[in-house]
Order: C-alpha cells, then sequence, then structure tokens
C-alpha cells in the first residue's frame, strides 16, 4: 500500500513562469510545483522543450527524462518569436511573482525578455537564472551542460581511481545540484518579498554552484597544500573504507564499508563482525596511521568475509553491529525497492499519454508524508486554462491567437 501523499500548499498562490528548459531550471521549477505554486511552463508550439523529443521515448511520446523533470506543472504553447506571442509572455510576467529561465548566454535579453525589460513590467518579480558560467568570468559566454560543468568545476578531478582518469560522476549534479541552489535563493527572496513588496534577481552559475559541493576536497587541500587526488571510492587517509565484493559477484554486487575517523569503536566492532577478534588492541591496526601501512592486507581480510555474503546480507550484519555499511544498489534495484513507494518517496505518475511511469518524487516528508505527484504536461496542454484565468481572455480571444499561430492546437484527446 502506498504512503498517503500530502497536498503541499507552501506556495498556494504563488505564480511561476518557466521558461527554463533542460534539466538546471526545470529541477528548480519542479519542487516550487511540488510545493504549491501553478508553474506556467512556456514552451514552443513546434515542438516545446527540446527534451520531450530528444531523449529515450515511446514512438510519438514525451521522453522519460521530460516527464521526471516537468511533473505537477502546466504547459503553455507560444510562439514568442512574433510580436502577438512575445506580448503574450509579457502580459502573463505581469502576473507571476517568479520569473525562470535558462537559455544560452545572451538569448533572453535577445528574445527581448531580460531582466531590466520584466522590471519594468512587475518591479515585484523574483527573476531567477542559471547560465553555465557567471557573469564577468572569462567564460560567461560559453555553453555549458551538466558534464562540462563538471569537469570545469572540480568535481572531475576529484573523482575516479588512484593514478587513473578524471571521471565524470554518474549523478548530475551539475544541472540538479545548480537548480537547488537556485530552488532555495528563490525561496528566500520570495519569504523576504512578503515583509518587503521587493523582487530581485538571482544568478546561478553552474561553474560556481560545484564550489558549494566540493568544499570537502577544499578544505583537504588546505591541509597538504596540493590538489585533492582521486581516491576511487576511498576515504583518504583513515582505511578501511572503500567496496567491497559481495557474492554472486555481478557488476553491482559491492558493499561499502566505512570506519569513521576518529571513531575505533567502528573497526573493532568490524573486526568482530569478519572474524578477527584477535586484533582488537593489537598496536599494528589500532591508528589511521598505522592501518595506513596495512591498507592491502586489511582490505584482503575484509574482502575474503564479504564474498561469503551477498550485498543486502552483509549490509544488514554490518549495520546491526554499529558498523557504517551501504549495499552498490543500482538503478533498477532502486527502483523496484518496496520501501521507498510504501513511504511515498517513489510514487507512480498516471500520464495521459505514456501512462504509468514511476518515479521520485520530493524526498523530504512533510507532516510525514511526501508532495503528491501529479502528471507532467502534453504541450500546451494548459493554453485556455492559463490565458484565461491569468489574462482573462475569452474563447474568441483563444480561437483567434490559435488560428494566427501565435499559441498551439491543444493537444489530442
Amino acid at each position: 500500500m502506498s504512503h498517503e501523499q500530502a497536498d503541499v500548499g507552501f506556495l498556494k498562490g504563488v505564480r511561476v513562469l518557466d521558461m527554463t528548459q533542460f534539466e538546471a531550471g526545470p529541477a528548480c521549477s519542479e519542487v516550487l510545483a511540488w510545493f504549491g505554486a501553478e508553474v506556467i511552463k512556456i514552451e514552443n508550439p513546434r515542438g516545446g522543450d527540446p527534451t520531450r523529443s530528444g531523449f529515450e521515448r515511446l514512438p510519438g511520446k514525451d521522453s522519460w527524462y521530460f516527464l521526471m523533470f516537468n511533473a505537477n506543472k502546466k504547459s503553455v504553447s507560444i510562439d514568442i518569436k512574433t510580436p502577438r506571442g512575445l506580448q503574450l509572455v509579457k502580459d502573463l510576467a505581469g502576473k507571476a511573482d517568479v520569473f525562470l529561465e535558462n537559455f544560452a548566454p545572451g538569448t533572453i535579453d535577445k528574445l527581448g525578455l531580460g531582466y531590466e525589460t520584466i522590471k519594468a513590467i512587475n518591479p515585484s518579480i523574483v527573476y531567477g537564472q542559471v547560465k553555465g558560467f557567471g557573469a564577468g568570468s572569462p567564460y560567461q559566454d560559453f555553453l555549458s551542460f551538466d558534464m562540462t560543468t563538471q569537469a570545469c568545476g572540480g568535481l572531475m578531478s576529484i573523482t575516479g581511481e588512484k593514478n587513473g582518469l578524471p571521471a565524470k560522476p554518474g549523478i548530475t549534479i551539475g544541472d540538479t545540484g545548480s537548480g537547488m541552489l537556485l530552488l532555495i535563493s528563490v525561496l528566500g527572496a520570495l519569504y523576504r518579498r512578503q515583509a518587503t513588496g521587493c523582487g530581485e534577481r538571482i544568478e546561478v552559475a553552474m561553474q560556481d554552484a560545484m564550489l558549494h559541493f566540493i568544499r570537502w576536497g577544499l578544505s583537504s587541500q588546505k591541509a597538504t597544500g596540493q590538489p585533492q587526488p582521486r581516491v576511487g571510492a576511498k576515504v583518504p587517509a583513515n582505511p578501511p573504507s572503500g567496496v567491497f565484493p559481495c557474492k554472486p559477484g555481478g557488476p553491482n554486487d559491492y558493499v561499502y564499508i566505512y570506519t569513521g575517523r576518529g571513531r575505533l569503536e567502528h573497526w573493532h566492532r568490524l573486526l568482530e563482525v569478519i572474524g578477527r577478534r584477535e586484533l582488537i588492541g593489537d598496536p599494528r591496526f589500532e591508528t589511521p596511521a598505522a592501518r595506513r601501512e596495512r591498507e592491502a592486507e586489511i582490505d584482503d581480510m575484509i574482502a575474503t568475509w564479504s564474498r561469503q555474503l551477498d550485498k543486502r546480507s552483509a549490509m544488514r550484519v554490518l549495520g546491526e553491529a554499529g558498523v557504517p555499511a551501504g549495499a552498490v544498489f543500482d538503478t533498477l534495484e532502486l527502483q523496484n525497492e518496496p520501501d521507498f513507494e510504501v513511504r511515498g518517496v517513489m510514487q507512480t505518475m498516471h500520464h495521459p499519454s505514456n501512462g504509468q511511469f514511476k518515479m521520485p518524487t520530493w524526498p523530504v516528508l512533510h507532516g510525514g508524508s511526501a508532495p503528491a505527484l501529479k502528471p507532467a504536461p502534453l504541450l500546451g496542454e494548459h493554453n485556455e486554462d492559463v490565458l484565461s484565468t491569468w489574462l482573462g481572455m475569452d474563447g474568441v480571444q483563444l480561437t483567434e491567437l490559435r488560428q494566427a499561430r501565435v499559441i498551439g492546437e491543444p493537444p489530442a484527446a
């Protein structure tokens, strides 16, 4: 049985005009929608957000990637390259509380929707932008995506095996990580606006955002005076830590084991679990420095034990003994883990075109429940709803806009 879903109304009444695409911006606006804001995604009538069709999908349907990052939103399809379409967006901006964009550098200004233009229409607007590089950076005009951001933001330099090539972390922290920092800042600006009525321009550069996520590496660098090295899955200077093989030996049949820095009891508990109690108190293994001298020997004795168990059993035995450990779960295992669905962290989207799609929602529980998941919108699904409620347009006006191809046709039933 699925966990009860919460109708999170933190932002009820807040209107968001969302001109973002791909992931960094949509990740931010999706959480605003989960929090109860009315998020209106402005899309080109001819194709919409490029991620609707640019990723793996069912024939003629929106991609799963699009559904993943656009739940709970509404879609309005407007050709903003026409004078009437541009004016429609400006009119909507006049009714909005938040305006979000993540176009390529300079594009939003060329379109005629830059901050100064929108601020003149709506002085209290919270105007949020995501760019690859910060204003004033020597790279400010460069395009950037998640992977290039991870490279120039330092993540790749500290990821990978010792003496191996830099590696891209599997998570899209360049995109979604930047989006979450934008989200936090937008919420702060909205909070202040309640008291002052003042809007604000918020700019998040993805390269700058990555510095927030590599602070641990920067602090370690300060201690050594050298760049933080790659150490694979291990934690530097604190053995034992890392992934250890489990049966039956598949690509993700590993358990991660960590003994906390300054927590000698973790090491002693681990020795109890693996059947090497006689080493407790042995000066050859009692300090991190001593264990570093025998790291290969220690890793071998732990692996000898872990190979006898599957990863779930190994995690359970270690966890019950008070040793920090985690099985290496792959994406399919996590998708099918019943616990997430029971607690509402994983919910099923009932999409009118794609059918059922199980996906993670906002992972923070509110009143013991996760926010309710609603379907990602079809392209232009909410043209009539939004233009009539926000701008007071009637059926005749809407029909005329469709005939002039300023707005898109409603999606097929």
